[in-house]
């Protein structure tokens, strides 16, 4: 069946999905329409601020949405259709859990970051942990977001090269993080988003019209769709698991939804921003991965694009190729977009977090600076390594994160009183996927055989599970599940 049929039939599950399944998890989470949100009692023109709830949305869709639902899905179609499955799989059932019960949890508790987060469901050692893991994590992302989009940018104008566009996105992201949200990223994300939506549709309706929506790999080896066809037969689990992160499931989101969680004006509108803007994010990897598998003649000639110039220059001969010049380069806008709007956030979701560390009011500029001028030379020195190795060290600790998420969500459903199985049970199958990734890689960990690392992936997931199931009565008797914020001060509950 040709890959395009794939997309459609992904497309209906993930809208029809989020209809149903997002009412599911909003009833575990019990979202209280009456209490005041962090942006009506914490109001300090900067980062409490309330917007509407369309451009909170596309804020989050933005801010999220960086190169991983491009070249995540890029590099997973490699494995062939099952990708499709993953993501939307991926999406409904842990992706859009993990956005709705990061951002709604942040949201009681008075819009603080996601390592405060966890402390107050799974304790202080792992709030400490947090605090670093999330840093790195983010400091990673920006400099992931700086040169991909970099290098697109450079390829699209012959005069100015790589460097002067690192440097210039740098000095935006700069701005983007000590300037309050409505300065700037609230005005331009709407024009953005547009850009997006131009090259989503293009490139969907060029794969028909242009008859690549035909194109069939299983001419080449007839697949169900769970086939791996991968052409060097790299093992699907746990290597896709990881490689599609954003799109699917992705820890960098449970940094950004705080940002909106604070501007958010009453917690009704949770499903549809959280929820809500994972699916979107799904539908923007849906098309890349299926623009992979149907542009190019094989998987082995979509390897040898990805390995002659990586998934950006798939994106530029798929973007090019179907929508001709004019339509490529917006199109390539739309992937330049991505990144950036999800890098100004990183560096701003880290000053935050930094801010809530230290107690240091990040209502004046003055304390601002004095956070973020650290944060982004360390950002400088790192852009100086090469940037596969950072994206594998991204890839693993992103979706790390996103397991400890899920699993300190699944915590505060404990104390809620409703099924915490929703959440156990994509938190444990991460915890196997990203235990069996590290001991099976071989640049970035252990290099055992898959065999050996899948049975200590599963081990590590069960004896997990069995933690959990024990402290059932520690997190019912001892978990936060919100903080009255009287005024505009931030009043932190103990420990």
């Amino acid at each position: 069946m040709p890959p395009i049929f794939y997309f459609f039939l992904a497309l209906a599950c993930l809208i029809g999905g989020y209809f149903v399944y997002s009412r599911i998890v909003e009833k575990l989470f019990i979202p209280n329409y009456s209490r005041p949100t962090p942006a009506n009692t914490m109001n300090d023109g900067v980062d409490y601020i309330k917007l509407p709830t369309w451009k909170v949305f596309l804020i989050q869709l933005l801010n999220i949405a960086g190169v991983g639902p491009v070249f995540g899905p890029i590099l997973g179609a490699l494995y062939g259709p099952a990708a499709l499955f993953w993501i939307v799989i991926g999406s409904l059932v842990a992706g859009a859990v993990h956005d709705y019960f990061s951002g709604m949890m942040s949201l009681r508790y008075a819009g603080e970051s996601i390592p405060d987060v966890i402390g107050y469901t799974l304790g202080k050692s792992f709030k400490h942990f947090m605090r670093v893991f999330s840093l790195v994590l983010l400091v990673l992302v920006g400099v992931v977001f700086v040169t991909a989009p970099a290098k697109m940018l450079a390829g699209l104008t012959p005069g100015l090269d790589m460097k002067f566009w690192i440097a210039a996105i740098f000095i935006y992201y700069f701005a983007a993080t000590i300037l309050p949200i409505d300065v700037i990223i609230a005005k331009i994300y709407p024009l953005f988003a547009l850009v997006l939506i131009i090259m989503a549709v293009g490139v969907t309706f060029g794969l028909i019209f242009k008859g690549y929506s035909f194109y069939n790999w299983s001419e080449i080896d007839p697949p169900g769709i769970l086939t791996n066809l991968h052409p060097k037969h790299l093992p699907m689990w746990p290597l896709m698991f990881i490689t599609i992160a954003c799109g699917a499931l992705s820890g960098f989101h449970a940094t950004q939804s705080p940002l909106m969680s604070r501007c958010l004006i009453n917690e009704r509108d949770g499903r549809s921003v959280f929820f809500g803007a994972m699916i979107a994010e799904s539908v923007i990897a849906l098309i890349w991965a299926t623009a992979a598998m149907t542009y190019f003649g094989s998987p082995a000639e979509l390897a040898s694009v990805i390995s002659e110039g990586s998934p950006s220059l798939v994106v530029n001969k798929v973007s090019l190729g179907l929508l001709g010049i004019t339509g490529g380069i917006l199109a390539i806008l739309g992937v330049v977009v991505l990144p950036i709007t999800s890098g100004d956030t990183a560096f701003r979701a880290a000053r935050l977090i930094v801010g809530d560390v230290t107690r240091l009011p990040q209502k004046k500029i003055a304390n601002r600076l004095i956070i973020a001028v650290p944060i982004f030379i360390v950002g400088i020195v790192i852009c100086q390594i090469d940037f596969d190795v950072i994206w594998r060290y991204f890839g693993w600790s992103n979706q790390t994160l996103a397991t400890v998420v899920l699993w300190a969500a699944a915590a505060y459903v404990v104390k809620r009183g409703t099924n915490h199985w929703f959440v156990t049970l994509p938190a444990t199958f991460m915890t196997a996927t990203c235990i069996s990734y590290i001991c099976v890689e071989t640049e970035l960990g252990l290099g055992l055989s898959l065999g050996v690392s899948a049975t200590i992936g599963v081990l590590a997931a069960m004896a997990a599970l069995i933690w959990f199931l024990a402290s059932l009565n520690k997190f019912r008797q001892k978990i936060i599940l919100e903080i009255p914020v009287p005024g505009n001060a931030v009043v932190p509950p103990a420990a």
